[in-house]
């Protein structure tokens, strides 16, 4: 240690090393910390514990709710809803409704009225064809080429989606059998492996479902028509028969 004289009283003092603190009370307040307290030291995050997950947040519920209401009917095409009412009727606060409502704004199933609400679209028969002309010419295409490629036993897959579709159809409820219709249109096309198509595809296929203005209601024995053409599609693609295929998808696209 280094050892220096200094004049104080004659007595000689030894020099703190350079490192020490000249106060007790200058020590880090770390090293004063009993082995009790350190026993309890954080050491890292605590493992968390899961929570459920809901598949849905309330939104994406209201969301669905009304796309439903949409396609049965219970939202009239040219009248005017407001989200508070709504909401009433779900049971949920206006805005989760307004959001939901302003999805479907931009996918032109309604439109924003300032200070009232939100009006359903009228839609025509033109608009529904120009839907089916585009349907075909994407989907078509795809089809025929899988008629091709994908084998028998990958057909068979989905024949439970075709069945749960007639299903539906029998039971008379219109917005599950537009459920149902959409998931086995997905189911087919998602074997082309390109997500992009089966996205626009199921888009333009939503928007074929909403009703048309004064258009007669859907009558059960439409949905089971229209039902057994997924059944005889599949057989179709399962036997590679490309001109019924594409006779089928068109006259399918052209009475939805």
């Amino acid at each position: 240690m280094e050892r220096s004289l200094e004049q104080d009283g004659g007595r000689e003092r030894t020099a703190p090393p350079p490192y020490a603190s000249a106060r007790p009370d200058r020590v880090p307040k770390q090293s004063r910390t009993s082995p009790e307290d350190r026993e309890h030291t954080y050491s890292g995050p605590e493992p968390s514990v899961p929570r459920p997950v809901r598949r849905h947040s309330v939104r994406g519920q209201i969301l669905d709710a009304l796309r439903s209401a949409l396609v049965s009917g219970d939202l009239v095409p040219g009248e005017v809803y407001s989200a508070p009412a709504l909401g009433e009727r779900y049971g949920v606060s206006a805005t989760p409704v307004r959001e939901a409502m302003q999805q479907l704004a931009r996918e032109g199933a309604v439109e924003v009225v300032l200070n009232r609400g939100f009006r359903v679209a009228e839609r025509g028969a033109a608009e529904l064809a120009e839907l089916a002309e585009v349907r075909a010419l994407i989907e078509v295409p795809v089809m025929l080429r899988l008629a091709r490629t994908v084998p028998a036993e990958r057909w068979a897959e989905l024949r439970p989606l075709a069945e749960a579709t007639g299903a539906a159809a029998a039971s008379g409820d219109h917005a599950a059998y537009a459920d149902r219709d959409r998931a086995f249109h997905r189911a087919v096309l998602s074997l082309a492996g390109n997500q992009q198509l089966v996205a626009v595809a199921d888009d333009l296929h939503r928007r074929s479902q909403w009703p048309l203005v004064s258009a007669p209601a859907v009558r059960r024995a439409d949905l089971v028509a229209d039902a057994a053409e997924h059944t005889a599609l599949l057989d179709a693609l399962t036997a590679g028969d490309l001109a019924v295929v594409q006779s089928l998808v068109r006259d399918h696209f052209r009475g939805a």
